[in-house]
C-alpha cells in the first residue's frame, strides 16, 4: 500500500496541464462535500432548546435541527456521485500511464487502487480547504462549537478522502488498463442496479401498507415510509426506462435515420445503451424529489396564506420551504456538473473514433448534433416518469391536505431537460480537440 501511494503521489505531481481540470473538479467536490458535513455536524452538535438568531427560529428545537442535518447529509449523494464521474474520466486521461503500469507488473486491481489514491489525494486537499474556509466561517460569524463538534470536524476532514477513494475503486471496478494501452468496460450495466432498487422501493412500499393496517402505525407515520417507497421506484423505473428505451432507438434509429448525426448518435445508443442510466442516474432522483417539492411547496404555500399566521410565524415555515428549495436547485446542479463530465468522459473515451470520423469528412457540426442528441433522447422518457412520479407525490399530498393542485411542476422535467442538454453542450469544447485528425497519431 505504501507503494501504491508513492506511486500515486508521483503521477499526481507529475500531471500534465490537460489533467489539472479533472483535478480540480475532484477538488471542488471534495470541498463541496466537507463543506455539507461540516454543517451538519455543527448543526448536530447543538443540543437541546436554544435561541439561533439565524433561520427565524428553525435551529432552535432539536425536531427541525434533526430534518436541516437530514437535508445536509442527503445532499452528499449527488457530491458522491459527481466524485465517481471524475475518478472514471481521470482513468480514460491516464490509460497510457496504466497501460505502462501494467506493462511493469501491475495488477488490474493495483492500478485501479493507486487511480483511487490519487483521487483521495486530491479530495484530501479540498477537504482541508473546505475545513479552513468553515473555520474562518466559524470566527467571523463569533460561533464557538464545543469540543465533541471539533472531534467531528476532524473525523469528517479525514473520511472525505477515504469516501472519494472507495467511490473511486467502485466508479473504476469495471475498468482495466490492458498492456496494449487500451481502455476496456467488463460486466456491463443491464439495469441490476434499477432493479434492486426497485426491489428496496416495492419492500417500502408494502412496509408502509402494513403499518398504515397495523395500530403501531400510528406512532411510525407510514406516509413517510410511502413517499420514500414512491421516490425510489420512480427513480429507478426511470433509470431503467433511460437504458430501455435508449437501446430501443438505438436499433431503430439505425436502420431508418437519414441524417448523419441521427445515425452516429443512434449507433452508439445501440452500443452502450446502458451508459446513459449510470450518467443520468443521480439526476433522475433530483427531478422526481424536484417535481414533488415544487408541488408540495404549491399546497403548502396556500395552505399557509389560508391560516392567517402572523409575518414572524409565516417566516418560520417560509424558510424551512426555501432551505428546502436551496438543497433541491444545488443538488441539481450537482447532478448537471456530473452530466457535464459524463459527457466529456465518453468523449475523452470515443476519441479514436471520433479522429477518425473527423479524418473521413464528417463536419464537426454533425459530431456536435450527435452528441447532443445521445444526452437528448434517453432523457425524455426517463424525464416524463420522473415528473410522473414526482406528481403522484405531490397530488397525494394535496388531497391529504385538501389544498389545490398546482401545475407548474409539470414544468420542471422541461426545464430540467433543457438545462441536461446546456450541460451537455459544456463538453463540446472538448469534442473539436478531440475529434481532430492529429489524435489519430497516438491510436
Amino acid at each position: 500500500m505504501k507503494a501504491d501511494i508513492r506511486i500515486a503521489w508521483i503521477l499526481a505531481r507529475g500531471s500534465e496541464r490537460r489533467e489539472w481540470w479533472r483535478i480540480s473538479l475532484t477538488l471542488l467536490g471534495a470541498l463541496l462535500a466537507t463543506g455539507f458535513a461540516l454543517g451538519a455536524a455543527t448543526v448536530a452538535a447543538v443540543q437541546g432548546q436554544v435561541s439561533i438568531p439565524y433561520a427565524h427560529g428553525l435551529l432552535d428545537r432539536p425536531g427541525e435541527r434533526a430534518g436541516v442535518v437530514l437535508t445536509l447529509v442527503l445532499l452528499l449523494i449527488p457530491v458522491l456521485g459527481f466524485l465517481g464521474q471524475c475518478a472514471r474520466i481521470g482513468a480514460v486521461h491516464r490509460r497510457r500511464r496504466m497501460a505502462g503500469m501494467r506493462l511493469a507488473g501491475a495488477s488490474p486491481a493495483q492500478v485501479r487502487r493507486i487511480a483511487a489514491v490519487e483521487s483521495a489525494l486530491a479530495c484530501l486537499a479540498g477537504s482541508s480547504a473546505g475545513f479552513a474556509a468553515f473555520a474562518v466561517l466559524l470566527a467571523v460569524a463569533g460561533h464557538t462549537p464545543p469540543p465533541v463538534a471539533w472531534a467531528g470536524f476532524v473525523v469528517v476532514v479525514l473520511a472525505v478522502p477515504v469516501v472519494a477513494a472507495l467511490v473511486s475503486v467502485f466508479a473504476l471496478r469495471h475498468v482495466a488498463a490492458s498492456p496494449l494501452d487500451r481502455m476496456r468496460g467488463t460486466g456491463p450495466d443491464r439495469g441490476r442496479r434499477a432493479a434492486i432498487v426497485s426491489l428496496l422501493a416495492v419492500g417500502l412500499i408494502a412496509a408502509a401498507g402494513l403499518l398504515h393496517l397495523s395500530p403501531a402505525g400510528r406512532s411510525v407515520k407510514p406516509l413517510a415510509l410511502l413517499v420514500l417507497g414512491v421516490v425510489l421506484l420512480t427513480g429507478a423505473g426511470s433509470i431503467w426506462a433511460a437504458g430501455a428505451f435508449a437501446a430501443f432507438m438505438g436499433r431503430r434509429l439505425t436502420l431508418r435515420a437519414k441524417s448523419p448525426a441521427v445515425l452516429i448518435a443512434a449507433s452508439r445508443l445501440a452500443h452502450d445503451p446502458w451508459a446513459a442510466a449510470r450518467t443520468h442516474a443521480a439526476l433522475l432522483l433530483v427531478t422526481v424529489v424536484g417535481v414533488a417539492f415544487v408541488g408540495v411547496r404549491g399546497v403548502l404555500l396556500a395552505a399557509l396564506g389560508k391560516v392567517g399566521y402572523r409575518p414572524v410565524d409565516l417566516a418560520f415555515y417560509t424558510t424551512g420551504i426555501d432551505l428546502a428549495g436551496a438543497a433541491v436547485l444545488v443538488a441539481l446542479a450537482i447532478s448537471l456538473c456530473g452530466l457535464a463530465v459524463g459527457t466529456a468522459e465518453s468523449l475523452a473515451t470515443r476519441r479514436r473514433g471520433l479522429a477518425a470520423q473527423a479524418a473521413a469528412g464528417v463536419p464537426h457540426t454533425i459530431l456536435a448534433r450527435a452528441t447532443l442528441l445521445e444526452t437528448a433522447v434517453p432523457l425524455a422518457p426517463a424525464l416524463l416518469l420522473a415528473g410522473a412520479g414526482g406528481t403522484v407525490v405531490y397530488v397525494a399530498y394535496a388531497t391529504v391536505a385538501s389544498g389545490p393542485v398546482p401545475l407548474l411542476p409539470l414544468l420542471v422535467p422541461v426545464a430540467v431537460h433543457a438545462a441536461c442538454l446546456l450541460a451537455a453542450a459544456t463538453s463540446l469544447p472538448l469534442l473539436r480537440r478531440v475529434a481532430h485528425p492529429a489524435e489519430l497519431r497516438f491510436t
